[in-house]
Parts: C-alpha cells; sequence; structure tokens
C-alpha cells in the first residue's frame, strides 16, 4: 500500500473516533434529566450555609437552596458532603454534578470551573476580639491570621501576608476555624461575616466581630468547564427565584439579612 494512502486512512480513522468520542460525551444536563436526580456538592460543616440538624438532617441556606432548585426540576437530590478545598475538584471529576456551597466568583476559579449568575453575597472580614486594636491591614504585622483552607480568604491573604507582615495558619474547614476561635487558638480569623457572628454566639465572652471588610463576593453554582446548557438553565432558575425573592427569604432566613437590593434588581 502506498504511504500516502496509509497515512490518509490513518486521518480518516483518527476523525472518526474523535468525532465517536465527542458524540459519546452527553451534555450534563441531559444526564441529569436522563437520570433524574442531581448530585450538588455542599458543605454540611459551614453554619448557617451548611449544617446537620439535631435530626441529623441536612440544613442551611445553602442545603435549601439546592432543595429548592431540585424540587423546581422535578428531581431526586443527592447531596456530596464537602470542604472549601474538594468543591472544584468534586465537578471537575465528576463526582459532582454542580456546586452550591458559599462558592465566591473570582478570576482564578473561573479559569477552571464555569459560574451560573449569583444567586447570593458573601462579606469577607477580618474578625476578632472587640477589645482587640485591629482596624486595618497595619494592624496585623507580625500576628497569625486563621483561615480555612481552600477558600477566598485563603487565597487573599497568603498574596498579602508577606507585604503585610502577618502569617496564615489554616484549618481544613469552617468548623474547625470555628472552634479554633471559641476555644481560643485563633485569635483573628479571616471569614464571612456571618462566621464571625458564629463565634461570638458560641462564645459571648470572647465577644468576636467583624474588624474591617476584606471583600463583598458574589456567590454563584460551580459547574464543570463546557456545560453551556446547563449554565443556561441554572442562570434561568437564579433569576427566576431572585425575581420572586424565594432566594432572598432563603437568605433572610439563615444569614438574619437581605440580599443586596442590587441583586434582587
Amino acid at each position: 500500500m502506498q504511504p500516502s494512502i496509509r497515512w490518509g486512512r490513518a486521518i480518516a480513522l483518527a476523525c472518526a473516533l474523535s468525532l465517536g468520542a465527542l458524540t459519546a460525551h452527553a451534555d450534563a444536563l441531559d444526564d441529569i434529566m436522563a437520570a433524574k436526580k442531581i448530585r450538588i456538592a455542599t458543605d454540611l460543616a459551614i453554619p448557617p450555609s451548611g449544617m446537620i440538624d439535631d435530626q441529623m438532617k441536612p440544613t442551611g441556606s445553602d442545603v435549601e437552596t439546592a432543595q429548592l432548585l431540585a424540587k423546581d426540576w422535578g428531581l431526586e437530590l443527592e447531596f456530596v458532603q464537602t470542604t472549601g478545598a474538594t468543591r472544584i475538584p468534586n465537578v471537575q471529576t465528576g463526582k459532582a454534578d454542580i456546586i452550591i456551597s458559599t462558592l465566591s466568583v473570582t478570576p482564578e476559579r473561573a479559569k477552571v470551573i464555569d459560574f451560573s449568575k449569583p444567586y447570593a453575597a458573601l462579606q469577607s472580614v477580618i474578625g476578632a476580639p472587640k477589645d482587640a486594636p485591629i482596624k486595618d491591614w497595619a494592624d496585623l504585622q507580625g500576628k497569625s491570621v486563621t483561615v480555612t483552607r481552600g477558600t477566598t480568604q485563603d487565597t487573599e491573604l497568603t498574596k498579602l501576608a508577606a507585604e503585610k507582615g502577618f502569617q496564615v495558619v489554616r484549618y481544613d474547614d469552617d468548623a474547625t476555624m470555628v472552634t479554633a476561635a471559641v476555644s481560643g487558638q485563633a485569635e483573628i480569623v479571616a471569614t464571612s461575616a456571618t462566621l464571625v457572628n458564629q463565634i461570638k454566639a458560641k462564645a459571648p465572652d470572647r465577644a468576636f466581630e467583624p474588624k474591617f471588610l476584606i471583600r463583598t463576593f458574589d456567590l454563584a453554582i460551580g459547574v464543570r468547564q463546557g456545560e453551556p446548557k446547563l449554565i443556561e438553565k441554572l442562570n434561568e432558575w437564579v433569576s427566576a427565584n431572585l425575581k420572586n425573592r424565594k432566594l432572598n427569604d432563603i437568605y433572610q432566613k439563615y444569614h438574619g439579612s437581605p440580599l443586596p437590593e442590587a441583586m434582587l434588581q
């Protein structure tokens, strides 16, 4: 056989195999609807967004958001328990279909996953006991600041630590970080304003409070890259439930404050 003929057949075979692979890769939304079940990665150790109640059932704002989504789409809901560090790998590896777990929208994350429209917001703050003389970054020099591994606070403070002269101490999940603050192991934390209030509620004698704002982040639903149909359907769902204020009602119920009015518009 002529070399050119063999080469041509090899190219044709490669193209056919590639086409077959593309055909075999079904859209994630099609897979979800065919299974009649959606697997949602949610951290159940980050009150009040995700937690386990006295009946050992999941509860919290992200839990109710996931439940509302599954109900509206007529699907069975399976929670994939996660931590801040494992949320994104869960969808990248196919362990979960989507992420609803206080997932802030950041440029770094947008390089590896896709996001829906924001469904909530999170104030990221530096928190410490009321009598701690902390007003801005300069007051952190020479001190240790505790974060939860894999969170936006971890990313932000890691970048600033050398410049501002403080050290970053990491815990693997929010529950452990809160326990460290309550017990006195952590004197300064970088986390959500909601979790600072949780620390205060658990240890009134320590009187934790937000000291200054790091940033306000949009929270969105995370999806594996390359799933436009799923993103479109999620965006439609988020828009509808911001308009009817169901997402606001869920957030208000657990966080004690409404969503930003601009988001509800």
